[in-house]
């Protein structure tokens, strides 16, 4: 695809630094398999899905559903509305997100000094996601009203197409060599939209989906989970992007293994969300047992940087019952062995 392998040397609006997001080598084996990180927290606020906000822009300024001056209102965890808000302030429109307490601080907190209105769905310091309740208030606040859009990003094809350039970039990269595509699944867009896109590119290689446990993507049960960005709580309904016919396994990361994998991963000097460590943690455990030679790719959605507060937090981990530190050990561990064999 054109234009998406190069970027000039000055560029003139943020969205002009979405994409080139580099792969770094976190751990390899004996037998010569190595597992990469698409480090998508290069991007332009810190977090991939940048990639569809702007598609579902552009997207709705084709179709005339948008237009000068218009609004824009998303349900949103973080990290997609701090994509819009980018966006909007850019282009002129005004931007509403709806969110709720399980999002992390650092996003609401940066979705607003970048211009954004915040809608609560609930005000009363829960942290339970409410992603249903806030999907019906963002339609709800868009239905009618001339000159403005409810992206949906759950139901947004645009929202998979985003991610077209990140399939073109891993080929470029790696001269088509990939054989495992592992990432987390949520709205679907950035794993499914990657793969489709990436199977026109590359042959014969497979697909790994990784949610919470007690999202119910990929069976039950149900339960809460603090994984944000990430996941099908119980009550919402599963995003029209979750492709099964392009994953090839779906499998479940607790919390517990998820935040000890990015606390064991930060001290190897980079830190990464909440959902990338459930990813990782996946990646990690079976890189092993994959056979000689093999390139594992696992999509990394967003940096540490927004979980000081949460993730790498350790009273706010003992509170919740999750700081583990033997998990933690056993992860740093492993990737202490894997480590030298880069």
């Amino acid at each position: 695809m054109p234009g998406f392998l190069q970027r000039p040397a000055v560029v003139s609006r943020v969205s002009d630094l979405i994409g080139h997001t580099p792969l770094l080598e976190l751990a390899g084996t004996e037998t010569g398999s190595r597992l990469l990180l698409k480090l998508e927290m290069f991007n332009p606020t810190g977090t991939a899905k940048i990639r569809m906000a702007r598609a579902m822009i552009d997207a709705a300024e084709q179709s005339g559903e948008l237009r000068p001056g218009g609004r824009i209102i998303e349900s949103t965890s973080g990290n997609t509305g701090l994509g819009l808000a980018v966006i909007a302030a850019e282009r002129g429109y005004a931007f509403t997100a709806v969110v709720d307490n399980h999002a992390a601080a650092d996003k609401l907190r940066a979705m607003k000094a970048l211009g954004t209105e915040l809608v609560h769905v609930v005000d009363d310091g829960t942290e339970e996601l409410a992603t249903a309740a806030r999907e019906e208030l963002a339609e709800d606040m868009a239905r009618d009203q001339d000159n403005t859009v409810f992206t949906e990003q759950h139901n947004n094809p645009a929202n998979g197409v985003g991610y077209f350039p990140v399939a073109h970039e891993l080929n470029a990269a790696l001269d088509g060599n990939l054989d495992v595509l592992v990432g987390a699944v949520g709205t679907g867009g950035g794993l499914c939209g990657t793969a489709r896109e990436l199977r026109t590119l590359i042959p014969g290689f497979s697909t790994i989906g990784v949610e919470p446990k007690g999202s119910i993507a990929f069976g039950g049960p149900a339960h809460d989970y603090y994984q944000s960005g990430t996941g099908t709580p119980e009550g919402a309904e599963l995003g029209a992007l979750v492709d099964f016919d392009l994953i090839d396994e779906g499998v479940k990361v607790g919390d517990v293994e998820a935040f000890a994998t990015c606390r064991a991963v930060a001290r190897t000097g980079l830190l990464i969300g909440g959902s990338a460590g459930g990813v990782v943690h996946e990646a990690l455990t079976r890189l092993s047992s994959l056979p000689p030679g093999t390139t594992m790719v696992a999509l990394i959605n967003d940096g540490g940087e927004k979980y000081m507060d949460t993730v790498f937090n350790d009273d706010w981990m003992q509170a919740r019952g999750l700081l583990d530190p033997n998990a933690e050990r056993d992860i740093e561990e492993l990737l202490t062995k894997l480590r030298r064999n880069r």
